[in-house]
């Protein structure tokens, strides 16, 4: 195991620099940030000397090596919007998003594997059918207007949650269910589809066979077993909460990673673009081998070569 997760540790480097050369590329080619940067009446000299001050007048590959270099030592450059170092301002807002996807995760979490595991237990009876339906809506509604129809009911009519911000807890309650919803759908069908497949295992019937309690055939030899494919929709889903929590975000004035990077691509803050999609490529490849390692908890008879 040690082995498997240096050489993940190792594979990561490539990954790395893979996605760094895509965004620099991407981000050079889709604008001038000293058009940003300059008011309209700026003249050709002026322009040339906030390049040259930038370093923009430099061939591409050089200025790429230059980000490489910079990169490796945790300088990704300074904000022209915000007038600080970006890797700061990114990771200054990264609490806020794992707060968010934490907390979207948690309501998912317990919210699904209780409906999947009545579900398929249920089978084919009429409260199968509901949680079936209930699944079938929350995956179909999207994020953005999961938290519209929340802010109208909650907010506006019933007064009950603020509509936007961050404070207390309350702050956190719609935004949280708006991330979670989505992923309690999708997560309840998953763990209904693996549960059925596993109650019906030789083992399970023997574990009844042997007059063993209901509970504890379901909680300790089918839940276990049932839970391996929900860990990796998990892991997948808590990676996207945190790079795709931007709408969310912007929905309710979430001061987070997402909110920072809408606003950065939109004034052209190359910096910050950089930084974020960086230290969000190294978060979606952590949580990736920590998904592998908890595959190996969950069933010992897995190994990596």
């Amino acid at each position: 195991m040690g082995k498997y997760i240096l050489r993940s540790l190792l594979q990561m480097v490539p990954v790395l620099f893979l996605i760094s050369a895509i965004v620099f590329v991407l981000v050079h080619v889709t604008g001038d940030p000293v058009n940003l940067m300059l008011p309209e009446t700026a003249t050709e000299e002026d322009r040339a000397v906030l390049s040259k001050a930038l370093g923009l007048d430099r061939p591409l590959y050089v200025q790429f090596g230059l980000f490489l270099y910079n990169a490796v030592q945790g300088d990704f450059g300074h904000s022209f919007h915000y007038g600080q170092s970006a890797l700061p301002l990114v990771l200054e807002r990264l609490p806020a998003s794992f707060q968010l996807a934490g907390a979207g995760m948690l309501i998912a979490t317990l919210l699904a594997i209780p409906l999947g595991i009545i579900s398929a237990l249920k089978r084919n009876t009429y409260l199968d059918l509901f949680i079936s339906g209930l699944s079938a809506l929350g995956k179909g509604m999207p994020n953005f207007w999961t938290g519209i129809m929340l802010i109208l009911l909650f907010s506006v009519i019933l007064g009950i949650f603020p509509v936007s911000g961050k404070g207390g807890p309350e702050h956190l309650v719609l935004p949280a269910i708006t991330l979670g919803a989505g992923i309690a759908a999708q997560m309840t069908r998953l763990i209904r589809a693996s549960m059925l497949e596993i109650l019906n295992q030789e083992y399970i019937r023997t574990a009844r066979s042997k007059g063993l309690l209901e509970t504890v055939v379901i909680f300790k030899h089918a839940l276990r077993n049932g839970l391996i494919p929900v860990v990796t929709i998990m892991g997948l889903q808590f990676t996207s909460l945190i790079g795709g929590t931007l709408v969310t975000e912007t929905v309710f004035s979430w001061p987070g990673l997402g909110q920072l990077l809408v606003s950065a691509v939109n004034t052209h803050d190359m910096s910050i673009v950089q930084a974020a999609v960086f230290v969000i490529a190294i978060i979606v490849l952590v949580v990736n081998l920590l998904t592998d390692i908890v595959y190996r908890y969950l069933d010992p008879r897995i190994k990596y070569s």
